[in-house]
């Protein structure tokens, strides 16, 4: 067996990947080892080439291989490794939240580092129950979110996350989760053409279930800015202003969960600047390090910090490897690339052609709809375009599995064929992608979807 082989061999014996049905590969169908990263492409153990259209998982934000990011990993690895931020603090985190601090809106001013997103989404939970209780208000435990959401994998994070089969192998979860619509227009047919007024409900929906469940027991309301799961759902225009008006009548907190927006995702620093509203929370990661190191945060309001800023009060969380010094090492230098390349520039003046290529996608019969901004688009897929009829769960599962993501991958096009809601594609490749990028992600899936209707 050569050694190429022998790394596949090796994972399917010893390596428990995540979300991922190992027993799909065999002597015949190998795991897929990638071994190399430059730009935006990655190479597998023989030395194929694929785009990483995925950006990792919505992470890879300047791109693989840059050796700045590295070499300044190994300086403050050589310099202090590791130290925790109970009780202590270090110089990499002081610099780092005080420029996150700069960039974030308005007073988020207060920066509570975590290893990852789910510990952020969880970090935010807990914040927001112990801060009540603190101020008066032990009630308000619940948190409101939307349907087919996805906020983490942690129990708290879960609970909070609207995708059912994710939710239901570990119940009971923490309780006190209400869902309410998301913002799939496509899907909204008794709204007609009119996007305001379907904003208006979706918000006006979240208000309802404040007032069914108490508004003295709701502690926050978890949204992202541009939902993930369920195909890219951007907010219509006026929906966040008219949920942060009703958040703040309720005395509820805004929680903007942009693990996966924030960093140049949307061509700013936050969603929340994209699409103009201010939040009481942020929860971050992924782009923080590009991936380099595993980093995320909790970006609080001076308002929630101030009851504790008392000797006598601590926020009762913790974790030991949150803020790792040569995390935020790597953080500093990804926002210095950042900043150097002008990466948010980029991708404004990008996206146009962007959705413009996806956009030429729509002639086939299977593209039911286009949607995104930035470099954050899916594609949905319809078994009719006229009446927008979608694929049922056995269909689905053999449009997605059974012939379109080996058919991406096979093609060069590291990508997510996804069906947590509808079935859809989705593209979130690193912020440093141009037209040649753009050409060839356009050119495989007119390739791979005429074939899949081809199938059909």
């Amino acid at each position: 067996m050569d050694e190429d082989s022998s790394l596949s061999e090796r994972a399917q014996r010893h390596l428990w990947m995540h979300f991922t049905r190992m027993g799909s590969f065999d002597s015949v169908h190998e795991v897929p080892v990638m071994v190399r990263g430059e730009g935006a492409y990655v190479w597998d153990q023989h030395g194929k080439r694929y785009l990483d259209g995925l950006a990792g998982l919505f992470t890879s934000q300047i791109g693989h291989g840059r050796t700045e990011l590295a070499e300044a990993a190994s300086k403050q690895a050589s310099e202090l490794a590791y130290f925790p931020l109970w009780t202590y603090a270090h110089p990499r985190a002081i610099e780092l939240a005080e420029r996150i601090a700069s960039l974030a809106p308005g007073d988020l001013n207060r920066v509570f580092f975590t290893t990852g997103g789910s510990e952020a989404v969880e970090s935010a939970w807990k914040l927001a129950r112990q801060y009540f209780r603190v101020i008066g208000q032990p009630s308000r435990t619940k948190v409101i979110s939307r349907d087919v959401s996805y906020h983490g994998t942690t129990m708290g994070a879960l609970a909070i996350t609207g995708v059912p089969s994710l939710k239901t192998p570990f119940e009971p979860l923490v309780p006190g989760s209400v869902k309410v619509p998301n913002t799939n227009f496509y899907r909204a047919p008794e709204h007609g053409d009119d996007l305001v007024a379907f904003g208006r409900w979706a918000a006006d929906e979240i208000d309802r279930a404040i007032e069914r469940e108490g508004p003295d027991t709701v502690a926050a309301v978890f949204l992202e800015p541009m939902q993930n799961a369920g195909g890219c759902l951007a907010p219509p225009p006026g929906y966040f202003q008219r949920v942060r008006e009703i958040c703040d009548r309720h005395g509820v907190l805004l929680v903007s969960d942009e693990v996966i927006c924030a960093f140049g995702r949307l061509g700013e620093w936050f969603g929340a600047i994209r699409y103009d509203y201010q939040p009481d929370i942020i929860t971050v990661a992924k782009g923080l390090t590009s991936g380099y190191a595993p980093l995320g945060a909790m970006i609080a309001s001076d308002r929630l910090a101030e009851p504790f800023l008392h000797a006598e009060k601590s926020f009762s969380h913790g974790f030991t490897f949150a803020g790792h010094p040569v995390s935020c090492a790597v953080a500093m230098a990804n926002l210095d690339v950042f900043e150097g390349d002008d990466i948010l520039g980029h991708v404004r003046s990008t996206e146009g052609a962007f959705r413009a290529g996806l956009e030429t996608l729509e002639d086939l019969p299977i593209v039911g709809d286009v949607r995104g901004d930035g470099f954050f688009y899916a594609i949905e897929l319809v078994r009719d375009k006229v009446t927008r009829e979608s694929f049922d769960d056995e269909a689905g599962e053999a449009l997605l599995r059974g012939y379109m993501s080996g058919a991406l991958f096979e093609a060069g096009l590291i990508c997510r064929a996804d069906d947590r809601g509808d079935p859809v594609v989705q593209l979130s490749p690193p912020l440093i992608c141009g037209q040649p990028e753009i050409d060839f992600i356009v050119e495989v899936l007119r390739d791979v979807l005429s074939e899949a209707w081809r199938r059909i």
